[in-house]
This record gives C-alpha cells, sequence and structure tokens, in this order.
C-alpha cells in the first residue's frame, strides 16, 4: 500500500464522500434498512448517523481498509446499537446464507474490482424477502457526458481508491441476481458531472 492510499486517501474519501449534497442522498435510503444490516463498504462511517435505531438490530460493516476502520471509530461510538467490522473486501463475505435483512450500498459498487462476484454474494446472504438498498453514482445517460467519463475514468480511477465513473448499475446489480423495485435518477449538485449521476433506491434477490 503507497502512502497516499494508507494517509491521505482515506481522508479524502471522508471529506469527498461527506459534502452535504451526498449526505442528503444518503439520508433518502439509510433510514429504510432493517433488522440484521450488511453495509459494503462502510468506509469511515459516513451512513451510521441516518439509521433509524428504531428498525436497526445491528450492522456488520464490511470494510477491508484499516485506515477507513479507524475513521470510523468515533462515530460507531455514537450509536445505539452494535457495529461489528468484517475486514474483507466485497467479494468475500463471510456471512451465512440468509442471514441479514438488509444489504445497504452507497457509493461502493464503483471501487469493487469484481463487482458481479460481490453483487452474488450479497445476494447469497440477503434473507428471502429481504431487501437491498442502494444508492450509487454511475454511466451518465449523455453521449457527451460519458465521453468525458471514459476519457478521465483511467487517470480518475487510482487517484479515487479504484472508483469508475461510468459503471452501469442498474445492469449491474441485475446481473448480480437483484430486481430492482423503485429507482430514481438525477444529477446531484456540488459534484462534478462526470461522477454526479446518482441511482438510488431498493431491490429484492
Amino acid at each position: 500500500m503507497s502512502l497516499y492510499d494508507k494517509h491521505i486517501l482515506p481522508k479524502f474519501i471522508d471529506l469527498a464522500c461527506g459534502t452535504k449534497p451526498i449526505s442528503y442522498q444518503r439520508k433518502k435510503v439509510v433510514p429504510e434498512a432493517s433488522g440484521r444490516v450488511l453495509e459494503i463498504g462502510i468506509g469511515p462511517g459516513l451512513n451510521l448517523p441516518y439509521y433509524d435505531v428504531n428498525k436497526v438490530d445491528m450492522v456488520f460493516g464490511l470494510e477491508p481498509s484499516a485506515e477507513m476502520r479507524k475513521l470510523a471509530a468515533k462515530r460507531v461510538s455514537q450509536v445505539p446499537f452494535n457495529v461489528e467490522f468484517i475486514d474483507l473486501p466485497g467479494e468475500e463475505i463471510p456471512l451465512d446464507d440468509n442471514s441479514v435483512d438488509t444489504v445497504l450500498l452507497t457509493y461502493t459498487l464503483c471501487t469493487i474490482p469484481d463487482a458481479l462476484s460481490a453483487l452474488k454474494q450479497m445476494k447469497r446472504v440477503l434473507k428471502p424477502g429481504g431487501k437491498l438498498l442502494f444508492c450509487e453514482h454511475g454511466a451518465a445517460p449523455d453521449k457527451s457526458v460519458r465521453k468525458w467519463q471514459a476519457r478521465i475514468n483511467p487517470v480518475w480511477k487510482p487517484i479515487a481508491g479504484g472508483c469508475n465513473l461510468n459503471r452501469k448499475i442498474p445492469q449491474l446489480l441485475e446481473q448480480g441476481g437483484f430486481h430492482i423495485q423503485t429507482m430514481e435518477t438525477a444529477y446531484i449538485p456540488g459534484t462534478p458531472k462526470i461522477a454526479a449521476y446518482n441511482y438510488w433506491g431498493q431491490a429484492t434477490g
């Protein structure tokens, strides 16, 4: 791991993913989580303040970065429910089949190297009747923006911790075995347009 990845990137992500527009997006989906929750890429814990404490029993926070888990520690100490970190990437989820009620994905699918394998793991651990909540950025509908996403992605990806600008979120979810029940899309303000097109909603396995 480079010095940039260890010391600078975690703080950059904490700031960049904690802006007001992105926080507003989190508020739209996180409160819908209930029961035993698996949060993929919990990072610095930016979602924790938005969980409905009356609905959540506990949260498994999948996060392979020790630096991110350290940043999350303060936020974890401020919530009344148990948060159990899992020190593994999204492709490796050490939970039993049909063992969680909610899977939460926020601004994470863009960075997982093998997104399809990770989604299949999420589907495996999700109980029948459970829900996957998602809020992700990805490929824009406008051809001109997509061109810039494709041009900039090779440079952006190593700087932004493996983030891909142009993943097709609905197609990935469906290929991973999920059925989208509700979905909204929009460019969110306060973000460069190449990274601003958001998809958010709910899916079932």
